[in-house]
This record gives structure tokens, C-alpha cells and sequence, in this order.
């Protein structure tokens, strides 16, 4: 009897460290980060209501995630994908690290399109570069090269797009990721189909064909599906070595090609959808069945307990192009898309689930910026002070996961003085696409206009689709504006174009308003 007692008060001692271990243990990390999904592009709904197009989509995991977690309904990122993924990385607003605009996937190429009024930029058009001294970069420290130094395994999957080829940006390795599957120079897949081989066909193969996937070839598994296994098989290893992780999964979904993913598709087909706009909603539902499996699988391995997730998307849903439907529908309410400072371009579903520290089911209205993932990440690490070559803008949203504090109002800047596309001017005001720039501060959000230098203000807690412009109206609100926007630029040290006629930048902000 004796023994008995001995052994059972064994066993208590044992089960109540092992529970404080798990407790004391560092978290597990995933971001699951999706590409060009917009804010609209989902069953959860992030405005204060359903919406029509929240009718249309399924997307039950996030669901799911949203329930278990917080929904953040004002968070941003940049108009275009590689200025926030950079971003991301290193905590830098893309008017600092002057990653302005999509990389080309080789080296030295200018993506803009070429203009009439402004000359070409000098920009960092090859990415973030980890080694000092490569031209045309910004030279940075990654996060995840922090979270590894600190004993982190650290994985990769699917698109990273930081980097041209050719310099270190473009190869996950160089930044501090130990495991990489299919992250290169690309910023899109090929094709999504393994019959054909996701783009690497003999002699049609280019630069976006999706590398390391050889094992799905021609074995009907979708792109979505073959990463999302592919990240299954590497969270294998940390997890059976109780060792911490940070999988930053990335899907190429739903950037275009925009193809039908087969496992979903019909049932938007049967609710009368275009075959366009039915494709994406399945490219969409395709995306959240990764999100769910990956879930999932952190229950059956006993982990989900310690294992932060944290959902987002680049930038916003397109809009004006490539979509079934009329112009200025896609993110409604939200006005424009991809390529946009209008809300539609820059505005995103962002859902973070700390288990033991967020509240299950919550929303904060707080505006975030995914340049806060930065330090954000390394403070739910528990990364103590570390050294970093560059200036970090960011803002840890930690705070706001604990429910701690109400933070400041400070400057969320959204940078392209670039040409994204050829559109008629009169088109390029209604979508607010091509050299604009634009600020939110706290309810308020001033647009700049560098093509005629004229301004557009908007108070965001009225009026969510921006069509009541109150530049005119509010003429102190936006000189007071204007000059917090100009100071942050310069501080920033943010490049403006420059006229061809008159071989002067553009003036900043507090210049133009004077």
C-alpha cells in the first residue's frame, strides 16, 4: 500500500511538471500567409455586418480559427505583395527599406511600366538582401535568422518573393530558414495543375514554374494540396524532437493564374458564378482546407496547446483586371483592389489564435500593419534584446492580443510612387493605382495624389468605402495631416518621383500643402 501511495504521488509530481513545462515552453509559430486575398474574400465577416460577398465564399477553418481567437478588422499591409513580405521580415515600412514595389524574378529588372510624366526610380527593385553591400536592396536582419539563433526550427513553404535571382534575398536559406519548400524568386506559380507539372514542363518551363514539388507530378494533387502536405512532413521533425518551430506558410493561392482547383469548384458553378469568379472562390476554399488540415494536425501531434497561428494576406483582392464581374465590385464595400491605397488594396483579413492568452471569439478594431509581425513575433518567442542592422517601425500587437492597453495613434504609411500597370489616367484616380501614396491616423486617411499633388481625406469610422471625400470640407484637418505624413517620409527617407519635364521629385506631403 505503501509503494502504491508512492508511485501515485510520483505519477501527480511528474504530470503537474510535465504541465508546467508545456506551460514554460517557448510557443510554436505559424503564420499562414495567403496571397492577394482581399478582405471580402471570406465567410468570416470583418465588417460590422454579412456581406453579400461574405455569402458567396466558404472558408469554414477560418471560421473556425476566428471562433478560437481574435479578429483583427483593421489591419494592413502594402498594395503590392513583395513591399509587404519584405516588410514582414524585417520590420521596416516599405517607404524605409524602398522595396516600393513587386520584384522582378531576375536580377536588375525595373517592374514598373513605363510613364510619360515621371522617370524610372531608383528603387531597391532586387529585394531584401541579408548581406551588405548588394545593389539594389535593403539590407536587413530577418526575423526568422533571430528566432533560429534563439533555438527555433525554422521552415518555409511555398512563395517567397523577397528577392531577385541571383542575390541572397531570393533563397529562403540566406534568411534564416533552415527548411525550404518551393520558396524562390517567383511571385506566382506557373500553373497550379501537377499535370503540368506546376510549370515545369520541358521546354515551357519559366521563371514562376513552383520548384522541389517533383514527388506530385501528374498525380492530380493541386499546388494548394501538395504544399500543404510538403509542411505536414516538415513540422515532423521538430515536433518529435519537442523542439520549438515557426513554419511560415505561404500559398500561392490566390494569386493568377486563377484556376479552378477541382476539389470545390462545382458548387460555385451551381450557385451561377462565372467561370472566372468560380475559380478564385475555389482557389479560396482550397486555401482554407490547408489552413484546417494544418489545424488539425497540431491536435492529433498534441501541440495545438502551444502553438500560436496567426492569419493574414499580402495585400488586397484584385479588382480592376483578370476578374469576372464588373470594375470596383470585388472587395465591396471596400473601394479598388490590388495595386491600390483605397482601402480594397490594402485592408486585409488578419486572425490571430494564442492559445492561453487570446480570448476565444474577440475582435479589435486597433489598426496594425504587418510591418508589426516583426517584433510582434519575437516578443511571443520570448526573444529577448537583439541586435539588428536596421531601424524597426514596427509596433508589437502583443499588447493588444493580452487586452492590456489602447495604443497611440501613430502613422500607418501605404508607399507607390510606381507605375503598376497601363490604365488611362481618368481610371487611375477612380481606382487610386499608380504614383499615390496615402496615410491612415487613427480614424482619419489622407491620400496623395503625386501626379497632381492634390489630396483626398477620408474619416474611415464614416465612410468605409471612401466615396465622401473631405479634403475641401476638413482643409485644417488635412494641413495637420499633411505634415505628420511629410515629417514620417523623410524620416523614412522615402523616394519621390521625379517629373521628366521639370527634373524635380515630386514634393512630400508638407511641401505640397503649403
Amino acid at each position: 500500500m505503501q509503494i502504491k501511495k508512492i508511485i501515485l504521488l510520483l505519477l501527480v509530481v511528474l504530470s503537474g511538471t510535465n504541465s508546467q513545462a508545456q506551460k514554460n515552453a517557448r510557443p510554436n509559430i505559424i503564420v499562414f500567409l495567403v496571397d492577394d486575398m482581399g478582405w471580402m474574400d471570406t465567410s468570416v465577416p470583418f465588417a460590422d455586418s454579412i456581406m453579400p460577398l461574405n455569402r458567396r465564399y466558404h472558408t469554414p477553418n477560418m471560421e473556425r480559427l476566428a471562433a478560437t481567437g481574435v479578429k483583427f478588422t483593421n489591419a494592413y499591409a502594402q498594395p503590392v505583395c513583395t513591399p509587404s513580405r519584405t516588410s514582414m521580415l524585417t520590420g521596416m515600412n516599405a517607404a524605409r527599406t524602398r522595396i516600393t514595389n513587386w520584384t522582378s524574378p531576375d536580377k536588375n529588372i525595373d517592374s514598373d511600366a513605363g510613364d510619360q510624366q515621371f522617370a524610372p526610380l531608383g528603387w531597391n527593385r532586387n529585394g531584401l538582401s541579408s548581406v551588405p553591400g548588394t545593389g539594389h536592396t535593403a539590407y536587413a536582419t530577418p526575423f526568422p535568422q533571430l528566432l533560429k539563433e534563439a533555438g527555433y526550427y525554422t521552415i518555409q513553404v511555398g512563395k517567397a518573393h523577397w528577392g531577385a535571382a541571383g542575390t541572397p534575398g531570393a533563397n529562403p536559406y540566406n534568411l534564416g530558414f533552415m527548411v525550404n519548400i518551393a520558396g524562390h524568386a517567383g511571385g506566382h506559380p506557373q500553373s497550379y495543375l501537377s499535370e503540368q507539372r506546376y510549370g515545369n514542363m520541358p521546354g515551357k518551363a519559366q521563371m514562376q514554374a513552383v520548384p522541389d514539388l517533383e514527388e506530385y507530378y501528374d498525380t492530380h494533387t493541386f499546388l494548394t494540396e501538395a504544399l500543404t502536405r510538403e509542411a505536414l512532413k516538415a513540422l515532423e521533425n521538430p515536433i518529435r524532437r519537442k523542439e520549438p518551430f515557426y513554419l511560415n506558410m505561404c500559398q500561392y493561392a490566390v494569386h493568377t493564374p486563377i484556376m479552378a482547383d477541382p476539389r470545390f469548384v462545382q458548387k460555385y458553378y451551381d450557385a451561377g458564378l462565372d467561370s472566372v469568379e468560380a475559380a478564385y472562390a475555389s482557389l479560396l476554399e482550397g486555401m482554407d482546407k490547408s489552413l484546417g488540415d494544418i489545424m488539425d494536425y497540431l491536435q492529433r501531434k498534441g501541440v495545438a496547446g502551444n502553438t500560436i497561428v496567426i492569419f493574414m494576406s499580402d495585400n488586397g483582392g484584385l479588382d480592376h483586371h483578370q476578374r469576372g464581374g464588373a470594375v470596383n465590385t470585388h472587395n465591396s464595400p471596400l473601394r479598388s483592389g490590388k495595386g491600390a491605397v483605397y482601402e480594397g488594396g490594402i485592408r486585409e483579413p488578419m486572425i490571430v489564435k494564442w492559445p492561453g492568452v487570446t480570448r476565444a471569439g474577440t475582435v479589435n478594431s486597433s489598426p496594425v500593419i504587418i510591418e508589426d509581425f516583426f517584433p510582434s513575433i519575437l516578443e511571443m518567442a520570448r526573444v529577448g534584446s537583439v541586435h539588428t542592422v536596421q531601424q524597426v517601425d514596427g509596433r508589437s500587437f502583443v499588447p493588444l492580443l493580452k487586452n492590456i492597453q489602447k495604443p497611440a495613434a501613430r502613422p500607418l504609411i501605404f508607399h507607390y510612387p510606381h507605375k503598376w500597370i497601363n490604365i488611362r489616367t481618368n481610371e487611375e484616380a477612380k481606382l487610386g493605382i499608380n504614383y499615390y501614396t496615402a496615410m491612415r491616423y487613427d480614424h482619419w486617411k489622407l491620400i496623395y495624389r503625386m501626379r497632381t499633388q492634390g489630396f483626398e481625406l477620408y474619416d474611415l469610422s464614416k465612410d468605409l468605402r471612401e466615396t465622401n471625400d473631405l479634403a475641401q470640407v476638413e482643409k485644417e484637418q488635412v494641413k495637420k495631416l499633411a505634415l505628420i505624413f511629410g515629417r514620417t517620409l523623410k524620416e523614412r527617407s522615402a523616394q519621390m518621383p521625379v517629373d521628366k519635364r521639370t527634373g524635380k521629385a515630386v514634393p512630400f506631403p508638407d511641401e505640397a500643402i503649403q
